[in-house]
């Protein structure tokens, strides 16, 4: 019994440290390339999305038409359940607005758009975002100004 403690609060800080190192080391620096340098490698797979909270992050994209898909990893999705909500995006150099919802009960829909967004991840892993663009800004209701990760307090 003392082992298997030990073994789960090991795995409970490894995962709270990597958790930690992804958001204040990793992503703030990524963050930073894809403004510098919209027309880098990067900027072609990953985006920024600002959610209806404010929180800016960078996540792998795909574009198609007048549709951005992401795959989420954690759980900043769960602010795009049900109807969604309206998202600004740094696509290559260019802001873009949209309203994004989570697709969570459509799996062959999914996974269609998994193997074209990221072919090589896992497929039982993550979850497909969709975002429908507009084309102006003031087609979105308003929220809440972008906290970026590189901002010292979020």
């Amino acid at each position: 019994m003392k082992y298997v403690l030990i073994v789960i609060v090991a795995l409970v800080v490894i995962v709270a440290g990597y958790a930690v190192y992804m958001t204040h080391l990793v992503n703030p620096s990524i963050e930073r390339e894809l403004r510098d340098n919209p027309d880098s490698t990067r900027a072609g797979k990953v985006m920024l999305i600002t959610l209806p909270n404010g929180r800016t992050l960078p996540v792998n994209y795909l574009r198609e038409g007048n549709t951005v898909y992401a795959g989420a990893d954690g759980r900043w999705w769960h602010q795009l359940r049900g109807q969604g909500a309206p998202v600004e995006l740094l696509v290559r150099g260019e802001k873009l607005v949209g309203h994004a919802h989570a697709i969570e009960d459509d799996a062959d829909h999914r996974s269609a758009v998994f193997d074209r967004l990221r072919p090589s991840a896992p497929k039982f892993f993550g979850t497909l975002v969709q975002i429908d663009l507009h084309h102006t800004r003031e087609q979105l209701p308003e929220f809440p100004p972008p906290r970026s990760s590189l901002d010292p307090d979020t």
